[in-house]
């Protein structure tokens, strides 16, 4: 007997995580010149980073050798004042996927369940199934999450629901009043994590403060994440907000100094320079426009995108994916979502789209 097969079974079970392929590994695989390939897979700020968070950065470099502050005060700070919430009221991660994992290692083991809607996030099921508890996982209604599904399908022994809003990888999105109505019907003894990674995306109409509602909802989790908008992938850098109770659950589990000096650093310095997230949404909803109105002419379907992608329904998913691999132009499959026949570009600069569409007509053609 082997030691993999010494390991839990559920473990045994779980597919990796699939990244999206890096430019680099294209390049070696391809033979192409890096400098011509265009990333559109993996929904990063094709603007970068603000300039306020790169020289935080560079300052940071200084304190490389030292651990950084493993309470994280300053960021706690800046988000405490950014969304209006007391300090114990935040959790800190190297991304947004670790307040996930927290949550999956504090509230989550064999007898109990989580709920996720079909389409939705892969470290829902992920996370879920390293802890050794089962994955409920919901039909999903026009490639959202069904609500009145979700909640039918909470059972005695359900610990967690999972809802990304806006969903990756479909982009779809609930509305604020909906939401509300789904977290109040929640039994009180099963957390709701609200999944926003790209609520800064959301246009003004649609926006919405979910961290006013944790006073109504102490089983409510918001995790939010610097990769998206913010531009700083990277540095892995996200944080969840909910009630002290909760928090110091996760903060049980978390592992110490799980952000680095130089992400809390940037991290400060990026919520600070909203002009830079707003000039991120403007291009992002000019970007959806140019692949919408192309989609449109060309007669190829696709699911309205609140987020800074937008799935699209390819055909021959892993044909066409090959196709414009190897024009240098990557996107990402979603077939590991059930979804075989479709694929999902990131919004990238007006030239990255406008390379992107040409690229597709020609794997289409």
């Amino acid at each position: 007997m082997s030691v993999f097969d010494r390991a839990s079974a559920h473990i045994r079970s779980i597919s990796p995580y699939q990244p999206g392929k890096p430019i680099s590994e294209l390049a070696r695989e391809m033979g192409l010149d890096e400098a011509g390939i265009v990333k559109l897979a993996s929904n990063e700020n094709p603007l970068g980073m603000s300039d306020k968070a790169r020289a935080a950065a560079l300052a940071a470099i200084a304190d490389v050798p030292r651990y950084p502050d493993g309470n994280g005060f300053d960021l706690k700070q800046a988000v405490s004042r950014h969304h209006d919430v007391a300090m114990n009221q935040i959790v800190l991660g190297n991304g947004s996927n670790d307040i996930l994992e927290m949550v999956a290692r504090a509230l989550l083991g064999p007898g109990s369940s989580a709920v996720y809607s079909q389409h939705a996030f892969a470290v829902y099921p992920l996370a879920t199934l390293a802890a050794g508890a089962t994955g409920i996982e919901v039909p999903a209604l026009d490639y959202g999450c069904d609500l009145d599904a979700m909640r039918a399908a909470i059972r005695d022994d359900t610990r967690v629901v999972f809802i990304a809003n806006p969903n990756n990888p479909t982009g779809t999105f609930i509305e604020a009043g909906a939401l509300e109505r789904f977290v109040a019907a929640v039994p009180r003894d099963v957390l709701v994590v609200v999944d926003e990674a790209y609520s800064e995306y959301l246009p003004g109409h649609l926006a919405y403060d979910s961290a006013r509602w944790l006073d109504r909802y102490p089983n409510l989790l918001v995790s939010r994440t610097f990769s998206k908008a913010y531009g700083l992938a990277g540095l892995r850098v996200g944080y969840g907000i909910g009630q002290p109770d909760v928090i110091d659950l996760l903060n049980r589990v978390r592992q110490p100094f799980n952000v680095t000096n130089v992400g809390l650093a940037a991290a400060v310095a990026a919520l600070a320079d909203q002009d830079f997230v707003r000039r991120s949404a403007e291009l992002n909803a000019a970007g959806l426009k140019q692949m919408e109105t192309f989609f449109d002419a060309a007669g190829i379907g696709y699911i309205r995108s609140y987020g800074n992608f937008i799935a699209f329904r390819a055909g021959d998913g892993a044909a066409v994916n090959r196709r414009l691999l190897e024009q240098g132009v990557i996107v990402r499959p979603i077939a590991g979502y059930a979804m075989p026949e479709w694929l999902r570009v990131s919004i990238g600069l007006e030239t990255e789209n406008a390379r992107f569409i040409d690229a597709l007509k020609k794997a289409l053609a």
